[in-house]
């Protein structure tokens, strides 16, 4: 965190919930500034770190673009609002995301996305295709959750988690719905929904070509898996979101962003 970041602790918080409520709000600006946002739709969650289970949620009525580290709102893992705010929680949110952090407390952030290329790929049988370097690199970090309506139902939990499969997955691609990324930081979930909604649109645009789509062959395919296997996951040549992160938070700054306060 910036030094100008920890001079707007507020006297009744911790540095480590403050910590916590400054990346997200980067992450929520972030998100409006690549263009996944839903209007005032979707949301991204932060556990904060310690023995509560507390988690950060975004202010329904908010756009992403206005979100920052002093809007979130924080709530336990039975949806109750901690603290004061002018604006509600989405129930919605809170189903997908307590279902996560309830059953993977290490996963602190988790990301959700109704971009059209999402949910494109989400509405087609054959989900992501193994068709280019993008897609073949996160294949194994990929589970399909089966669209149930609005997520309101709290039953739903257990069967998020049981499609999420097993730890290791990072991406999970709602059918018929959008997109859900995980991560042991902030940056790693950024960054899996970078690299799945990149090759959604890849994806799209060469369908969208008209011509008769080229596959590596099974071998190639399965090598190009396995690289993904060692180089994105966790002590990887490019661990997924440890280089990107605080080049996106200064790419924030450039822009003038207020998100730390």
């Amino acid at each position: 965190m910036s030094t100008s970041a920890l001079q707007n602790i507020p006297n009744n918080m911790t540095e480590t919930e403050w910590q916590t409520r400054v990346e997200l709000a980067a992450c929520y600006q972030l998100t409006a500034m690549y263009g996944w946002t839903d209007m005032v739709g979707t949301h991204i969650s932060a556990r904060i770190p310690g023995p509560e289970d507390h988690f950060l949620l975004n202010p329904y009525g908010m756009l992403f673009e206005e979100i920052t580290a002093s809007s979130l709102i924080k709530v336990d893992m039975e949806g109750n609002v901690i603290g004061d705010s002018d604006y509600p929680t989405n129930p919605a949110g809170f189903v997908i995301h307590s279902a996560i952090h309830m059953h993977f407390p290490e996963l602190t952030c988790v990301m959700h996305t109704h971009t059209p290329a999402g949910c494109a790929v989400g509405s087609q049988e054959h989900g992501l295709l193994p068709l280019n370097q993008h897609s073949l690199l996160i294949q194994d970090f990929i589970s399909y959750h089966e669209f149930e309506g609005a997520a309101t139902n709290l039953g739903e939990r257990e069967r998020i988690i049981r499609d999420f499969g097993e730890a290791h997955k990072r991406i999970l691609i709602l059918n018929n719905h959008g997109l859900l990324t995980v991560g042991k930081s902030m940056g790693e979930a950024f960054m899996w929904m970078y690299r799945i909604e990149k090759s959604c649109r890849y994806q799209l645009a060469t369908m969208t070509g008209g011509a008769q789509l080229h596959y590596p062959d099974k071998a190639t395919q399965a090598h190009a898996v396995e690289q993904g296997r060692k180089i994105l996951a966790e002590g990887g040549f490019a661990e997924c979101g440890k280089k990107e992160w605080p080049a996106l938070l200064r790419q924030l700054e450039r822009a003038g962003s207020n998100y730390a306060t």
